[in-house]
């Protein structure tokens, strides 16, 4: 398929396409007059990509561990880079959930305040 069906095809833009080809993320094939074609199966890879970058992880992570993905190839290193990346994602998720809790806090006293009028800080111990 050519490039504006992948990108149609996975809500991806072709200039995104493009760089994903760049950083050897995905291959195409060159038609004799040069327009980029790309196998069926690009569809699912692009996706996965796509869910990739949204957990957080690099260009040069995803490379690394996209042979893993594709042909089940894992190694030492990869095991490990996979698990720092996951210990990251941890982290985010644990500071967003405390981020939350303090909107949750000032969203209390603001509603507290249009009910009765007192102040929406806290009060000083």
């Amino acid at each position: 398929m050519r490039i504006g069906e992948l990108a149609a095809r996975t809500g991806v833009s072709v200039r995104a396409l493009r760089y994903y080809e760049e950083h050897e993320l995905l291959a195409a094939e060159r038609s004799p007059s040069g327009q980029r074609l790309y196998a069926q199966d690009a569809v699912d890879r692009v996706l996965l990509i796509q869910q990739l970058y949204a957990a957080g992880l690099s260009s040069r992570t995803i490379v690394e561990l996209l042979p893993c993905v594709v042909d089940g190839n894992a190694t030492p290193e990869l095991l490990d880079r996979l698990s720092t990346e996951r210990d990251q994602i941890d982290q985010k998720i644990a500071e967003l959930a405390a981020t939350r809790s303090r909107l949750d806090s000032v969203l209390a006293g603001a509603t507290k305040n249009l009910r009765t009028g007192r102040s929406c800080r806290a009060s000083a111990p």
